[in-house]
């Protein structure tokens, strides 16, 4: 296993020693020399957004035809199989975004009770800012919401990027930061969590958007621009607080 990543800074967390100066020093690298692959995943998933807005804006041929082929083939799925459809609508209520930021003000006042101010101020800030750009890119946007005949349910506002995608993409990534950080996780449990807690959030995250496109509210191209959106609200808070407010990412096998 990988020396556990600490929380803040030595005062914070108490280091002794030598091996707690290397560290020390190990955590206050930039996020650049310790983790390459973030920030380049980080500004790969906000390119991949932009170019899909653009070919949204642009209404590129090729991607309205994917998005009404599989819009019209779930609409029948839904039609012929009701059952599935009462699935997907208890799914996507029960992680709306509404559900999701309660879910993540509670962990933030545990963490706060527990001491850990800068995870803390960290969840916050990533569901405050990806909340705000949610609606806001869906102003800029403009885009409407499918139309299909005798539709199974029903959605307000305009459609991109799909508000449900990307606010379980951000709490899917809250809840791997948080729940494998050394500082919440606990050490002997560590490998059985870590799997459970990766495949919990990537399920939040995919099936939440999928019951979007499943219940005919959402375009597919929305989705995926719910999840890269918030995956790049994700990694630049990340980075951010790495680099500012002390070490915040969970801790990595060897």
């Amino acid at each position: 296993m990988a020396e556990p990543l600490r929380l803040g800074t030595p005062a914070d967390m108490g280091s002794t020693g030598r091996r707690g100066a290397a560290s020390s020093s190990r955590s206050h690298l930039p996020v650049a020399r310790r983790w390459p692959a973030l920030p380049a995943s980080g500004l790969l998933s906000f390119v991949l957004f932009a170019l899909l807005a653009a070919l949204v804006l642009a209404d590129w041929p090729p991607l309205r035809r994917l998005d009404v082929a599989v819009a019209e083939r779930l609409h029948d799925v839904a039609h012929d199989q009701p059952a599935w459809t009462r699935v997907m609508s208890f799914w996507t209520d029960a992680f709306a975004p509404m559900p999701l930021r309660i879910a993540a003000l509670v962990l933030v006042i545990c963490l706060a009770v527990r001491g850990a101010r800068r995870l803390a101020a960290w969840v916050t800030t990533t569901m405050v800012v990806g909340g705000l750009l949610g609606p806001l890119l869906k102003l800029l946007i403009g885009r409407p919401r499918p139309a299909l005949p005798d539709p199974v349910a029903q959605a307000s506002g305009l459609a991109f990027p799909s508000g449900h995608a990307l606010n379980a993409a951000l709490a899917a990534g809250v809840l791997v930061v948080v729940f494998l950080h050394p500082a919440v996780a606990r050490p002997a449990a560590r490998p059985a969590t870590r799997v459970a807690v990766c495949v919990g959030a990537l399920l939040i995250a995919l099936v939440t958007g999928f019951s979007r496109i499943a219940l005919g509210v959402h375009w597919t191209s929305d989705v995926v621009a719910g999840w890269l959106l918030g995956t790049a609200v994700v990694i630049a808070t990340v980075a951010l607080f790495d680099r500012h407010a002390g070490d915040i990412r969970p801790a990595t096998g060897r």
